[in-house]
């Protein structure tokens, strides 16, 4: 096991700048998943680390050494690509030996080790099968201890879950969850799905065009976030977002304008903005509260989604065209066609400013 540390990393392919000054300390065993959108960089970054790309500028550690300039196979990590990569032609045993065999170690090291990795992902009965006999499912777990039989300081994942369909992806998700609890290893893990992301990350890195956006845990990230773009991407359905203007705050509180709910007296320290500023207020699904419509507040049910123990009512308000999602539990009572006033959790409402889209000062008492 090991600890990673990047001091303002770049990358540059040609004029085109993908990994910009990014600083992120990973520490020994710790489980980091970097999520975003496709194009952000985080493949990139995994492959800085592994040493299949070179870098730019900046400082690469494993374990308090640089490691810029190391080939791959002295770096001491593992990789599982989004594709399986297996040899057709090799059992599972042969497949999981080979790069065992490419470093010269004793045949009786080579069976111990791949003997003891498939005891704990569970592919003994499978050792002398080929790939071609095996389910999505069982390749997957071949590719990681591939991995695993090097016994690397560090497990590198490239979105190893995007190719199986959505049971096996669950499956998947609880077998790398087990096995990290299980080896104590620092494991990262690249994915644009934040599902993956909030269910196996002790710690997850938000990127975005080549930067950080946002890093911390999990419940952090979705009760927190830093920003409108994080507030968006970090949980599912996603957050609802309403135009919102200032009209007055202080260090107690604030009260802002929102289309379609009308003023509103927020918890917030709001010195940070100007009265008259444009914001933007950001609510979960589960905060939000239907009631008969009064005044202004008045938003139309565009379609209701029932999902066996919740309900996803959709909503669009009379005086817009924005889309937003309230969540219940089952059953539900509305109807599409009607009328319903929204009621947010004014405990759990964020407010982001217009310059940067950053989360304003004082979010919410809860998050202070």
């Amino acid at each position: 096991m090991a600890s990673v540390t990047l001091e303002k990393l770049n990358k540059v392919f040609g004029q085109t700048h993908i990994i910009k000054d990014v600083d992120l300390k990973v520490a020994d065993g710790e489980f980091v998943v970097f999520v975003g959108p496709s194009g952000c960089g985080k493949s990139t970054l995994l492959r800085l680390i592994a040493g299949l790309e070179s870098i730019s500028d900046g400082e690469l550690r494993i374990a308090e050494g640089v490691v810029n300039d190391l080939p791959p196979r002295e770096r001491g990590v593992g990789m599982v690509f989004q594709s399986y990569a297996l040899y057709p032609h090799m059992t599972v045993y042969e497949n999981m030996a080979f790069g065992l065999k490419l470093a010269k170690m004793a045949k009786e090291t080579v069976e111990d080790r791949v003997m003891a990795t498939a005891r704990i992902l569970q592919l003994e009965e499978l050792l002398h099968r080929k790939p071609k006999e095996l389910s999505g499912g069982q390749r997957q777990r071949v590719a990681m201890g591939r991995a695993m039989a090097r016994e690397p300081r560090i497990l590198l994942f490239d979105e190893p879950l995007s190719n199986l369909d959505a049971s096996l992806r669950v499956q998947m998700r609880n077998e790398i969850a087990r096995l990290h609890h299980r080896l104590g290893s620092t494991m990262i893990y690249v994915t644009h799905d934040q599902v993956e992301a909030m269910t196996l990350a002790d710690k997850i890195v938000v990127l975005r065009d080549g930067r950080i956006e946002q890093v911390g845990s999990p419940q952090t990230l979705y009760q927190q976030p830093a920003t409108r773009f994080v507030a968006g991407f970090i949980g599912s359905p996603t957050m609802n977002f309403l135009p919102a203007e200032l009209v007055n705050g202080d260090r107690e509180g604030c009260t802002v304008r929102a289309t379609g709910l009308g003023e509103l007296a927020l918890p917030q320290d709001a010195r940070s903005e100007t009265p008259g500023a444009d914001l933007t207020l950001g609510v979960r699904p589960e905060h939000l509260r239907l009631d008969e419509p009064r005044g202004d507040n008045r938003f139309e049910i565009v379609n209701v989604e029932y999902l066996g123990n919740e309900v996803y009512v959709y909503l669009e308000p009379r005086a817009g065209d924005t889309l937003l999602i309230h969540r219940s539990e089952a059953p539900s009572r509305w109807e599409i066609g009607q009328d319903v006033a929204l009621v947010p959790d004014l405990e759990h409402v964020h407010l982001f400013n217009a310059r940067d889209e950053a989360l304003s000062v004082g979010a919410t008492r809860q998050a202070a």
